[in-house]
């Protein structure tokens, strides 16, 4: 039997963790599956799978190899499909995550044409304010906002944000607009960053730096929450510059201390080396990175 065709057997056995069900994902029978696993130990010279009567499973050898070999075989993938990917229609799926707000109003609009040029393709848009492990969650591309750690990930620069300040004109007529950030501790103050009693506002760049202790009047758990409350007039609250620019466009909100804002935050697609090649994946990261780097917004 080939190589490729035992990774295959094996990392079925893997993930089913029995012989009996990896056979039925392979359509073989079960003593050809035995065999398979048989023939890959004796060729590589190492015990992989311990069996029991009941169940199957991998050695800590097994375990390391099975991580292996899934990448080995999606790079195969990734290499047939492109190169037969001009010659066949695009089709098949992808797994795409973002900011819920980033992904809503930047990401969506591109999912959608995409969609619209390739009729036989699907996407899955998983749309999280937290981080999302794009190996062990099978995404394909990802956006990411603020600075990136050093990791095996492919990453393309596509615009950067601010981390704004902004209160309703209604609120700031009443309250009066701050000149300094160590006068927010005057201010009913609308909090984006959970339920803590306490939070801390850094400002400012190089040695104009300060750090300033507030304690929000509204604490909330999502960014839209927190834009819905300053538009209703509850107080000053801070938001990356993208999830406010309509409304600052339209002057339902406006910026204050803009002299003392951070340094932007640069924004990032990104993706595993190797789906780089498959042309679905190739296609729509193209389309994202050209969407994103036009809008005036992530300038």
């Amino acid at each position: 039997m080939d190589r490729i065709h035992l990774m295959t057997v094996f990392v079925a056995v893997g993930e089913e963790q029995n012989f009996a069900a990896a056979a039925h994902r392979l359509g073989m029978s079960r003593p050809t599956v035995t065999r398979a696993i048989s023939n890959l130990e004796e060729a590589l010279g190492v015990k992989l799978v311990l069996r029991t009567t009941r169940s199957v499973r991998l050695t800590d050898v097994g375990s390391r190899y099975l991580d292996d070999v899934r990448a080995i075989l999606a790079r195969i993938s990734d290499a047939d499909e492109a190169a037969t990917g001009t010659n066949r229609v695009m089709q098949g799926h992808l797994n795409v995550t973002a900011p819920v707000l980033f992904g809503n109003d930047y990401v969506l609009p591109c999912i959608a044409a995409y969609l619209e040029n390739f009729p036989a393709m699907s996407i899955s848009g998983y749309f999280l304010d937290r981080v999302v492990n794009l190996v062990e969650e099978g995404m394909d591309v990802a956006v990411r906002i603020g600075h990136l750690p050093d990791s095996s990930l492919k990453a393309i620069r596509v615009g950067s944000v601010r981390r704004v300040l902004c209160a309703s004109p209604t609120y700031l007529k009443s309250r009066g607009v701050p000149l300094h950030p160590e006068e927010l501790g005057q201010h009913a103050i609308v909090a984006a960053t959970g339920v803590s009693p306490k939070i801390e506002w850094r400002f400012g760049r190089g040695e104009r730096d300060i750090s300033v202790r507030i304690a929000p009047r509204l604490a909330v758990t999502s960014n839209d929450a927190a834009v819905h409350a300053a538009l209703l007039g509850v107080g000053i609250t801070r938001l990356l510059s993208y999830q406010v620019a309509r409304h600052l466009a339209e002057g339902s909100l406006q910026a204050v201390l803009t002299d003392y804002e951070e340094e932007p935050w640069p924004i990032h697609v990104v993706h595993g080396e190797s789906r780089y090649g498959a042309p679905k994946v190739r296609e729509f990261i193209d389309m994202l990175v050209s969407h994103l780097r036009k809008h005036p917004d992530l300038r």
